[in-house]
């Protein structure tokens, strides 16, 4: 399952022995980007610029990245991190055999499926113990008191809190983050929600930090960010976040203390699955069966049939719909009249036509790839005076 401490693993390995090899590469969230994003060959070509520190390379298509990584990576000594890999087409495109790697190099593959692993014939194979009680305590402790163990004050409600959580990392961490600025009466409350969630429900229990936001703005940071800006740049989102009215720079303080979101070395947004899932579920539950009365949109088919049909209302804030390079698919502005509201639009490889004017009056962030703009409609009806990010 998520949540367990696979990839702190993994970095942890990874920081430790990475300066033994000539190259190494860590590519993070396998799952999601290859299930959010079309343009697959990008890991493949992140893999050659991490090993030779360069960006030089260029990759067709997936086959042809196979071919260059066999031959590229054949001749160093590499340590390769595959990080969430759920499906055996990832492992072809970015380990394909032994062969592909030179004479000591290291592959470490973390997944939940450890058929994947026999099939690829990986060496060994290490499942992730549960922690025990003395190990979740030092965990949790060192997120909510920064020590090791609890206060003597709040020791008895620590111990409860481990009881009811599970002993999962996951939820410790964000737990404990979340209760480090509590008074004791707040972490009552924590505890009888705690107690009313059955231990397999992990959401439930993480949706606790954040039905603990304050503020009503870092709530809706952290649902843009589970929806539309995993992957993106810190700085970029706040300031996108920051046209919408949300106090972006104080909100992602907030989320960043408390575990919801992280940022890594790029400075790139991340936030556990498990975090982005819950997220995406709050949506979800604002209308289960009509995807155009929620406020954020995502899933491919829900948005094309939406747009395709002129479904739209003024519920929707935030849409994505991206298609494969391979297609181009041609919808009429129209369908954005009723979304009156739309704050972010992300469309990739959409071709648009019609009246630009039909596009929100409060949209903040507008990513438009592969699109041509038609001279007769672009300028003056696309004078989106509030846009931040064009």
């Amino acid at each position: 399952m998520g949540g367990t401490g696979k990839t702190t693993i993994s970095k942890a390995i990874y920081n430790e022995i990475g300066s033994e090899f000539e190259g190494r590469s860590f590519l993070l969230n396998i799952r999601e980007f290859w299930e959010s994003h079309t343009n697959q060959v990008s890991l493949q070509q992140q893999v050659l610029c991490d090993v030779y520190k360069t960006a030089t390379f260029k990759i067709r298509d997936i086959e042809s990245g196979k071919n260059i990584l066999k031959e590229r990576l054949s001749q160093s000594r590499v340590l390769l991190v595959l990080d969430d890999v759920n499906a055996l087409d990832q492992l072809m495109a970015l380990f394909g055999s032994r062969k592909w790697f030179g004479p000591g190099s290291r592959i470490i593959i973390t997944t939940r499926d450890k058929n994947l692993l026999e099939l690829c014939g990986v060496d060994e194979v290490y499942t992730v113990e549960g922690m025990d009680e003395s190990e979740s305590l030092e965990l949790f402790s060192w997120h909510a008191f920064k020590q090791p163990s609890p206060t003597k004050a709040f020791a008895a409600h620590s111990a409860d809190v481990i009881a009811y959580s599970g002993r999962l990392p996951l939820a410790l961490q964000v737990l404990g983050c979340y209760l480090s600025k509590c008074e004791i009466t707040e972490w009552q409350k924590v505890l009888e929600k705690l107690r009313c969630i059955p231990h397999d429900e992990v959401h439930k229990k993480l949706k606790v930090s954040f039905d603990g936001l304050k503020d009503v703005t870092e709530k809706q940071i952290f649902l843009d960010i589970a929806c539309f800006f995993i992957g993106v740049d810190r700085y970029d989102v706040i300031q996108i976040l920051n046209g919408c009215g949300f106090f972006a720079d104080s909100g992602m303080k907030v989320l960043e203390e408390r575990s919801l979101v992280t940022v890594d070395s790029r400075n790139k947004l991340r936030m556990h699955d498990l975090l982005r899932d819950m997220g995406r579920q709050i949506i979800f539950e604002e209308s289960p069966f009509d995807p155009e009365n929620r406020s954020r949109l995502w899933r491919h088919e829900e948005v094309f049939d939406i747009l395709s049909k002129d479904k739209g209302t003024g519920a929707v804030k935030g849409l994505t719909l991206e298609f494969p390079i391979q297609n181009t698919v041609c919808l009429n502005t129209k369908a954005f009249k009723k979304m009156n509201k739309l704050r972010l639009l992300q469309l990739s490889r959409v071709q648009l036509n019609g009246d630009f004017k039909y596009l929100s009056g409060d949209l903040r962030w507008l990513y438009l790839h592969g699109l041509k703009f038609p001279s007769s409609y672009a300028p003056a009806e696309f004078q989106q005076r509030s846009l931040v990010v064009l």
